[in-house]
């Protein structure tokens, strides 16, 4: 829809670039990366910690262990963060950072002796945040580390495997086999959102002109091309026209490049205001806009014109007061006469030439 407001303030426009180009940045992609992985591995390592110290309470192991436990379950979370955020690269260094959570699991799934409840909820955890981080290749590589680590702590500690779990190991660790995947697909939920929002900014992006919001030249073309399709199947009418600001070039010459902004901004204000929601107003660049009126004859056209050459008549811009603004139109109904789009478009453009010559600030139609 093209009488947008938000699409009427420069500045909004220039803001809206701004956060579409930061979000492009590869180091702020990979800091915003590595705050997702930051509360899943604060929320999976801190529940872990329960069932895990259920099992080695168990076991005749050293303080040294269950510092190691404690550090690895409510401080590593934080230093990964921190690693991630002082890194030049962020997104590879939390890739290295979820290979470690590998490897430590391994480390406990060990030292447990494999216990089959608390390992299978560590596996499932390491996981799927290898998964939901790099798909299969992360996945593997990290199931691999964890069972090579699993394997050697077994070797070394001399431990015994044994699966069967306690009762407490029971209810410590069938709530995070519940929870976890909730939270996972949680994370995953606001991650999709963000990325939809991502992809809607880039579609503007690459639609819309930068300045006035109208559509871009490229994307203009391309509604005219489908409307000219529509018109030549149905026979409907409709009716472009091309509009070029008079002697634009003194303005910016005689009241600099701001007032000239102001003045374009300020036409396609007007044309935004004349015209209905479902024209498609178009910026050629420059000081040329071009509007597709769908259902509508010449007539019309050149009333709705009118009604903005009143307009102008009437404008003030803030930077140049004194300065005044006039269009000069062309106006091309559909006709089977056109065997191309851009047939129908030059017609456009001949008229423009047209009132140009008559003396400007004037409405022709194509003959």
């Amino acid at each position: 829809m093209m009488n947008d407001e938000n699409f009427y303030n420069s500045e909004s426009i220039r803001e809206e670039w701004h956060h579409n180009l930061s979000q492009d940045d590869p180091h702020r992609s990979g800091i915003q990366f590595a705050r997702r992985v930051r509360l899943a591995r604060m929320v999976g390592l801190g529940a872990m910690f329960f069932p895990i110290s259920g099992v080695l309470v168990t076991h005749s192991l050293s303080g040294g262990w269950w510092l190691l436990l404690v550090g690895w379950a409510f401080v590593w979370p934080h230093l990964a963060w921190q690693l991630a955020c002082r890194s030049p690269d962020p997104f590879n260094r939390e890739m290295y950072n979820l290979k470690v959570d590998a490897i430590i699991a391994g480390v406990w799934i060990g030292l447990m002796g494999v216990n089959a409840l608390p390992t299978a909820a560590l596996v499932m955890m390491i996981g799927m945040n290898m998964m939901g981080s790099g798909g299969c290749r992360l996945f593997l590589a990290g199931v691999a580390m964890t069972v090579l680590t699993a394997l050697a702590t077994l070797e070394v500690t001399g431990l015994v495997i044994t699966f069967a779990p306690q009762p407490l190991e029971w209810w410590l660790t069938l709530p995070i086999l519940v929870l976890y995947p909730m939270l996972f697909a949680w994370v995953s939920h606001r991650t999709a959102i963000r990325l939809a929002e991502h992809k809607r900014r880039l579609e503007l992006m690459s639609t819309r002109d930068g300045m006035t919001g109208v559509f871009n030249r490229r994307y203009w073309e391309t509604l005219l091309r489908n409307e000219f399709e529509h018109c030549r199947r149905s026979q409907r009418t409709a009716t472009i026209l091309l509009i070029d600001i008079d002697h634009f070039k003194s303005v910016n010459d005689t009241w600099g490049h701001d007032v000239g902004d102001e003045a374009i901004i300020a036409i396609t204000r007007q044309l935004q205001l004349t015209l209905r929601a479902g024209d498609y107003i178009g910026r050629f660049g420059g000081d040329e806009f071009a509007v597709i009126m769908s259902g509508t004859t010449s007539e019309s056209a050149i009333a709705a014109m009118s009604r903005v050459h009143e307009r102008l008549t009437k404008l003030s811009l803030r930077g140049a007061p004194a300065a005044r603004l006039r269009i000069s139109v062309g106006v091309a109904p559909w006709g089977p006469q056109f065997g191309h789009y851009r047939e129908w478009l030059k017609a456009a453009d001949v008229a423009l030439y047209k009132a140009k010559n008559a003396g400007r600030g004037r409405t022709e139609v194509a003959a």
